[in-house]
């Protein structure tokens, strides 16, 4: 579904151009749960950013269901995004004055979606996170894991094909973060892809295949010490 090939990122300071990623080659099939994991500073914002079509590589190849996403010029990536890639983020991103069904609903309407369908299908992905019961309410009337299963209701509504998860627990206490996890896990089993960016070893392991990333490459197996 998802393949990059001897991908490169780096930046440029003044005359010096600083390596952030270095020959990334990654495939993720379709129906995978995998979790990519690092330390701060090891490059796993920045090939998400990649991964989510939010960002360019700067050499490499990158595919997307046989899409050539490197060559698609910045208004065809923003397609892409709206109709592959659901994301969901520590911080939630949810729209304080709009109410959860609103938030989930957004993403469909940048599709030009009708009134009454993008109601029914926010509302269908609002009963898929257990919150029907919360779908009047306003992110100010929420918990922090109720935020969280509004922003991937937001995520999945569009049917996307995979899910981008940055930290999803981050932001949350232990016992909610268990919960949302497995929350994941059985959007998993009906069959959604889950890439999830955490630095969290026993959140990684929730995932079916763990990469691990450090200065900007990526590895198969730990390094002890160097994901703390």
């Amino acid at each position: 579904m998802l393949c990059l090939k001897n991908m490169n990122k780096s930046y440029k300071l003044g005359k010096e151009e600083i390596p952030i990623l270095r020959n990334i080659n990654l495939e993720v099939k379709e129906g995978e749960f995998l979790a990519i994991m690092g330390p701060s500073g090891s490059g796993k914002t920045t090939l998400m950013n990649i991964l989510g079509c939010l960002d360019l590589p700067s050499s490499g190849t990158f595919e997307l269901e046989s899409m050539d996403i490197i060559t698609g010029r910045a208004n065809k990536l923003a397609e892409i995004r709206n109709q592959f890639i659901g994301f969901v983020f520590q911080t939630f991103h949810l729209l304080p004055r709009l109410t959860a069904l609103q938030n989930v609903e957004l993403p469909l309407i940048y599709n030009g979606m009708k009134k009454k369908e993008r109601k029914e299908w926010a509302l269908d992905a609002l009963k898929k996170v257990g919150l029907q019961d919360r779908v009047h309410f306003r992110p100010p009337q929420l918990s922090g894991g109720q935020k969280q299963r509004v922003a991937i209701a937001r995520a999945i509504v569009n049917k996307p094909k995979f899910i981008l998860a940055d930290e999803p627990t981050g932001a949350l206490d232990s016992k909610t973060g268990e919960q949302i996890l497995s929350l994941f896990q059985e959007l998993n089993k009906e069959g959604v892809t889950i890439i999830m960016i955490t630095h969290d070893q026993e959140v990684a392991d929730k995932a079916d295949r763990i990469i691990y990333i450090r200065d900007g490459e990526l590895f198969n197996e730990r390094i002890e010490g160097a994901y703390v």
